[in-house]
């Protein structure tokens, strides 16, 4: 992994802007990285890589989701519920 990535991560505090998500509501924000950060596990295990490039995305909607979600939307991939595609 690149000095420059280990760096981002190592100081990381909160999820840094994001053009594609200008409005104040981060809804969809959170709810992006949470699909980006399962994706990226995916699909970086899928490959028998090592899945830390992912760690990024699992920081951004931890600082940016309510804990309650997160937990919601854990059970519902556990059941085979989830409506998001991963």
């Amino acid at each position: 992994m690149s000095d420059k990535f280990e760096e981002k991560i190592k100081n990381y505090r909160t999820a840094p802007f994001d053009a594609r998500f200008p409005n104040t509501n981060q809804t969809r924000n959170c709810y992006q990285n949470y699909l980006d950060y399962h994706r990226c596990n995916k699909a970086l295990s899928a490959k028998n890589q090592d899945t830390a490039p992912c760690e990024w995305y699992r920081r951004v909607y931890k600082s940016l989701c309510p804990i309650s979600w997160v937990q919601k939307w854990d059970d519902q991939l556990e059941s085979g519920s989830f409506a998001g595609r991963i």
